[in-house]
């Protein structure tokens, strides 16, 4: 949990200290690297790791990860200017990368499927605190002591997590077969890597940097496309690949990684747009509008708690589909408040979000690790969680070139809604014609989220079996090769 904590506080800890660093590095032109540098290099990883960890275990995986990030943090705090700092910020996500996947995947090694639930719902309540604290931890220390201490501060809470993994983290022995040693593809690693930096990198800055048909865009597009085909030829001759074709064979693993892409994606709109939404259009203050969607980290883990109680008695996939049919009405009804509105209704909205997917999420995540044994736990894990952090990437840029297009046909010759947003206080609301711009464009943006949603129920309907083959809790537990016999079909209640 400390680890996990670590990974989700520096996804979001710099972005109000981006005065300050800039002020002291210089480098404002590049800056949004700060953020894309680290992202890129934690979701890339993900199958890489997930992959190490099923080979040689995940205690290894974890402290090298940790050790990593905690390089990179002091990396940070001694970086001399903006392109170090971005540098050292990518080093940090290399080690990220360990932390998310492999804390995720020993949820499912130490605990059996009717305690699951429970450790996921507190992985997540750790994640949701921390992303939300980021910003107001970053924003203390940068305004009372130095920015460097945003990356110095992880240095004991790392310190510690590191001597508990050590000290008290024990799993069986990786069994090989005999006569034969454990394998690493490096080279589909790096193919990997390469080519999920070069499809980010082309998402996250085509439309910001440059504009989508140009050069940079059409070059990074296609170095990505064909790679894509060198990763596919060389996964399929690989004899222990990252990315095994099993992932996307098995329905059951197949339709989880669609449908929690569509979670990444959907995760966009409140995520990014609805914090702009509450300050221009109500006339909220920062603290009230991050307030507004803080809201969800409450609901959310109470709710994937209580999801055993659901999936238990229906199945994993109904719940799932559920939780998806809720996301998808109440993102629905997110264009149809009242205009302007006042601040209950949207952080109403908000609640009931964060409850919809802790039915969507978990019943996925703990579902689709109990149908695979512990050699196989690491790659499904990365899998998913790859998808998912894929989907908020494409998201991002998909969402953002809507609001823009509708602001451009509301207000002419706008074109960028950070360009809207500026030249007006914060903490109160926007002109007229802009605040109705601006709300009419976080409402498309809301209506492609409930699109999503309703993409995930799709997937899961038209995929997902309608029980999901869970292992047998011997065959779940065991540190060797998955076999196909000891898959049974998900029947209720588990057995005590």
């Amino acid at each position: 949990m400390l680890a996990m904590a670590l990974a989700a506080l520096d996804s979001t800890i710099v972005s109000t200290a981006v005065p300050q660093i800039v002020g002291d590095l210089g480098g404002f032109s590049v800056f949004s690297w700060l953020f894309s540098g680290y992202l890129l290099a934690v979701t890339v990883t993900l199958p890489v790791y997930g992959k190490l960890s099923d080979t040689f275990g995940r205690k290894p995986v974890l402290v090298i990860g940790a050790a990593v990030f905690l390089l990179g943090s002091l990396l940070c705090a001694l970086a001399w200017n903006m392109w170090a700092l971005i540098a050292f910020r990518i080093v940090q996500g290399l080690g990220g990368g360990a932390l998310q996947g492999t804390v995720q995947t020993l949820a499912a090694d130490l605990y059996p499927l009717e305690q699951r639930p429970r450790i996921q719902a507190r992985l997540s309540t750790v994640w949701a605190v921390s992303a939300v604290a980021g910003p107001a931890v970053g924003g203390l220390l940068a305004a009372y002591a130095d920015w460097r201490w945003i990356f110095l501060v992880n240095l004991p809470i790392g310190a510690v997590a590191l001597w508990l993994i050590a000290r008290h983290l024990h799993e069986p022995a990786r069994q090989s077969p005999a006569g034969t040693r454990p394998r690493v593809d490096w080279a589909g690693a790096l193919t990997i890597f390469a080519c999920g930096g070069a499809l980010l990198t082309a998402l996250v800055q085509g439309g910001v940097a440059w504009s989508w048909l140009s050069t940079p865009s059409l070059t990074l597009l296609g170095t990505a496309a064909a790679l894509v085909g060198v990763v596919v030829l060389i996964e399929r001759r690989a004899a222990e690949p990252i990315i095994p074709g099993w992932v996307w064979r098995r329905r059951t693993i197949a339709a989880v990684n669609l449908a929690l892409g569509a979670l990444g994606l959907l995760m966009v709109a409140p995520t990014v747009f609805l914090p702009t939404y509450a300050q221009s259009v109500l006339g909220l203050a920062p603290v009230a509008a991050g307030f507004v969607l803080s809201v969800w980290t409450l609901s959310w883990p109470i709710s994937a708690a209580l999801s055993q109680h659901v999936y238990r008695r229906i199945g994993f996939r109904s719940t799932a589909m559920l939780g998806s049919a809720l996301a998808a009405l109440i993102l629905l009804a997110f264009p149809f408040l009242p205009y302007p509105g006042s601040a209950w209704q949207p952080t109403l909205l908000m609640l009931l979000l964060g409850a919809a997917l802790g039915l969507f999420q978990l019943p996925l995540i703990v579902g689709v690790q109990s149908t695979v044994g512990w050699a196989e736990r690491g790659t499904t894990t990365a899998s998913v969680l790859f998808c998912r952090q894929t989907g908020q990437t494409i998201g991002a840029t998909l969402f953002g070139a809507v609001a823009n297009g509708v602001l451009a046909s509301r207000l002419g010759g706008a074109s960028d809604l950070d360009s809207v947003t500026q030249g007006y206080d914060t903490g109160t609301a926007a002109p007229e014609p802009v605040r109705g711009a601006i709300a009419d464009a976080v409402h498309a943006v809301y209506l492609g989220a409930s699109a999503a949603a309703a993409l995930a129920f799709l997937a899961l309907l038209l995929l997902a079996p309608r029980r999901f083959p869970v292992l047998t809790p011997a065959a779940d537990s065991a540190p060797g090769p998955d076999t196909e016999d000891t898959r049974t079909a998900e029947t209720g209640p588990p057995s005590r």
